[in-house]
């Protein structure tokens, strides 16, 4: 099965490293989107239109999935995207809302969402986990974390003070979704200041739960074909992917 991973730039690079570990594809074409990163702060018009120049680029690859792993074209997006594609098109919210649901039996638990501005705005966690039966919320836009990891800023004090920014006044959750593919990699840290018995519902591995349970894999591939493409500066985006991915 030959797959392709959407993304707003280099942070969709921690789905496919959960998607490696799990060996479920032949082939993955990654496309990152890094001369118009962040998509965070783009409005929904914009957002749909650069999806959508995503799909046809992957047209060239005879693909048999797109995986979308920006939060906010998940959000705002799939349904365009499944529109125009020629094979399914599958976001990471929904496996998001799927894999905290499946985590959380406790539907009165203190769930906190994490995303970029346009994430949290379009409401698409809550939406979801309040027809699942959850109702204690809370939302928030962090998206001082992306150019932090992209900074490859994971601890430390500058890092402790965006926490303490955005969250000195939110009530202690029970977990925390990581609503934007950057923010795994400050996992450590998050859970560190919240506690580590904080549940993190991480972007890659509810796809790689949302997969398994809508797709039969018979066969596990051990050394997958990995080509990268970015529409700005491929060269930067294979030197992050050869340190995030260990290959």
């Amino acid at each position: 099965m030959k797959i392709g991973v959407f993304d707003s730039g280099i942070g969709g690079l921690t789905v496919v490293k959960s998607l490696l570990e799990h060996n479920l594809f032949e082939e993955i074409v990654y496309f990152g989107d890094t001369a118009r990163v962040p998509y965070g702060i783009k409005d929904k018009i914009t957002i749909i239109r650069y999806a959508i120049e995503a799909v046809e680029f992957f047209k060239n690859f005879e693909l048999d999935l797109i995986i979308v792993a920006c939060n906010t074209v998940s959000a705002y997006a799939l349904d365009e995207m499944r529109e125009v594609s020629d094979c399914p098109v599958i976001g990471v919210v929904e496996a998001g809302i799927l894999a905290t649901a499946n985590a959380l039996k406790d539907k009165t638990s203190n769930i906190l969402i994490l995303g970029t501005k346009a994430t949290i705005n379009s409401k698409a966690y809550e939406i979801g986990l309040k027809a699942e039966g959850f109702h204690n919320l809370q939302a928030k836009a962090t998206g001082l974390f992306v150019p932090l990891v992209e900074e490859e800023i994971y601890c430390g004090e500058i890092l402790e003070a965006t926490f303490r920014h955005y969250f000195s006044q939110t009530t202690s959750p029970d977990a925390i979704i990581l609503g934007c593919t950057h923010f795994p990699l400050i996992s450590d840290a998050l859970q560190n200041y919240f506690s580590k018995d904080k549940i993190l519902i991480h972007s890659g591995d509810a796809i790689v739960e949302y997969l398994e349970k809508n797709f039969d894999f018979n066969v596990k591939y051990n050394n997958p074909k990995l080509e990268f493409f970015a529409s700005e500066n491929p060269d930067a985006l294979k030197a992050v992917s050869k340190k995030w991915l260990n290959i």
